[in-house]
């Protein structure tokens, strides 16, 4: 009876989901690179799958060592994207740590990827949406670079260009090799997410890189306050 038992267990379904826009105005731009790593995903683990409109995104039923997997793009367009997520991991049931939400990453070159177990949305709509309808930023997600080295280890858009626009734009042509290797390399996470889990997932994709850092904010400069004055200066709030 018990083999039996056993027998009927099924496994958990994974979740690889890749944020960007839908349609051609918006196809290989930088905020879409989410999208591209399921497109190859889908190209090695999908063969002769049909893609299905599910959960507001376009889905395809994947086995990846031997685990089922369901890989999807919304179709929300980005600022929507926690709508797609959310019915999917409701109607899976599925455990935030068989989640992995794939998506750009302007304060990483490209060519870099990074995985997090969780964090804040750093100004990223869609992020920001998946978080507001979960509850939680407690979500692993895979981080692909689409910025550019600005020298002095500074990494971000162009200095002249606004930063939707920057996102929206598409890769030159010296880019786009280093753009190849991070969506090999995002393909190779992706795998051992599903297979071995979170930790080796972030071994493979975080080794020997240096943590991103966004633009710092210029400290206001205040006037001296002398041992008299400090009494009488109630203590500086904190900023988000």
């Amino acid at each position: 009876m018990m083999h039996r038992l056993k027998a009927c267990v099924t496994k958990a379904m994974k979740l690889l989901i890749g944020l960007g826009n839908p349609g051609s105005d918006y196809a290989s731009t930088r905020h879409n690179a989410g999208f591209m790593v399921i497109d190859a995903l889908a190209r090695r683990f999908a063969v002769g799958q049909q893609a299905r409109q599910r959960f507001q995104s376009i889905t395809m039923e994947a086995t990846i060592g031997g685990e089922k997997t369901l890989l999807m793009k919304p179709t929300t367009f980005m600022n929507r994207s926690g709508q797609s997520v959310s019915e999917a991991v409701r109607f899976f049931k599925v455990a935030l740590a068989d989640l992995l939400v794939i998506v750009d990453e302007l304060y990483l070159p490209t060519g870099a990827i990074r995985v997090k177990p969780s964090g804040g949305a750093a100004g990223h709509n869609g992020l920001t949406n998946i978080q507001q309808l979960l509850g939680t930023d407690a979500y692993p997600r895979l981080r692909v670079g689409v910025g550019l080295n600005l020298g002095e280890g500074k990494v971000g858009k162009h200095p002249q260009m606004d930063q939707a626009d920057f996102v929206l734009g598409r890769f030159d042509e010296l880019e786009k090799p280093f753009l190849e290797d991070a969506i090999r390399k995002s393909v190779e996470a992706s795998e051992v997410f599903v297979t071995k889990g979170l930790n080796f997932a972030m071994n493979i994709a975080n080794a020997g890189e240096k943590e991103e850092k966004q633009p710092e904010k210029k400290a206001e400069k205040k006037p001296a306050i002398n041992a008299e004055q400090k009494s009488e200066v109630s203590p500086t709030q904190p900023q988000a």
